[in-house]
């Protein structure tokens, strides 16, 4: 599957979650955060592509909703698997 049509489909999977999306500049990656009563997440807009899939992704990782489309499922697996040895998390 192309780049751009896995950045649209986890778009889409996070609008659905309730979040909006906010691509920014700055001098981070990004994130999930609240802003008042609204859920937001934060993407660095001058990120290449695969950064950006890479942000959006470990963010619905996080959260890990169920009912997942089966296209969103298999690309945040994808980027789990591949990033199994250089997780931040361990």
């Amino acid at each position: 599957m192309k780049k751009q049509k896995q950045l649209d489909l986890l778009e889409a999977a996070i609008a659905d979650l309730g979040f909006r999306l906010r691509y920014e500049k700055g001098s981070f990656i990004g994130g999930d955060c609240r802003v008042k009563e609204n859920r937001v997440v934060v993407v660095n807009r001058f990120l290449p592509i695969e950064g950006k899939i890479a942000t959006i992704a470990s963010v619905i990782r996080k959260i890990n909703p169920p009912g997942l489309s089966p296209e969103v499922a298999r690309i945040i697996d994808a980027l789990a698997t591949a990033d199994l040895f250089n997780s931040r998390e361990a």
